[in-house]
């Protein structure tokens, strides 16, 4: 019975993760190695081209800590800051709003869902770009 490397899967195991990759392989000689992840999202048709972003997001171990006044997305999806491409935002810097209040759509499943303010405040700062994908618990807004 041949060695098993375990160091060497847990070295492509750590590539395919830190790479965000769903499969790896490595051969030398007569030894292969095949490392794949579970994928949960449905496969994109191969004709279907997806834009990279202009910037790389910044891990989550190291952006900077949320200040504790700020609206986070319930969800995991595609943030809108207004009800159509035509239409004006929900809100804007300097804007008050009031508890129960619209800031902002989330998409997640074909489902457009209302992220609103929890209590009142002044708009600060807006922290995502329309159209963009979010994270749970990813910091949309700062208020004031």
């Amino acid at each position: 019975m041949e060695t098993i490397n375990k160091k060497a899967i847990a070295d492509l195991a750590d590539l395919l993760h830190e790479h965000k990759l769903t499969e790896i392989e490595y051969e030398s000689g007569d030894t292969r190695i095949r490392v794949s992840s579970k994928v949960e999202a449905a496969a994109v048709p191969a004709v279907a081209a997806v834009p990279a972003p202009a910037a790389a997001p910044t891990p989550a171990a190291e952006k900077p800590a949320a200040p504790a006044n700020t609206v986070k997305s319930p969800m995991v999806g595609v943030v809108y800051l207004s009800a159509d491409p035509n239409s004006a935002p929900f809100v804007s810097v300097g804007d008050l709003v009031g508890p129960g209040q619209t800031l902002c759509l989330v998409e997640a499943m074909k489902t457009f869902n209302p992220v609103k303010a929890e209590k009142a405040g002044k708009i600060v700062q807006i922290l995502v770009e329309s159209g963009t994908p979010v994270e749970f618990n990813e910091p949309l807004f700062v208020l004031e």
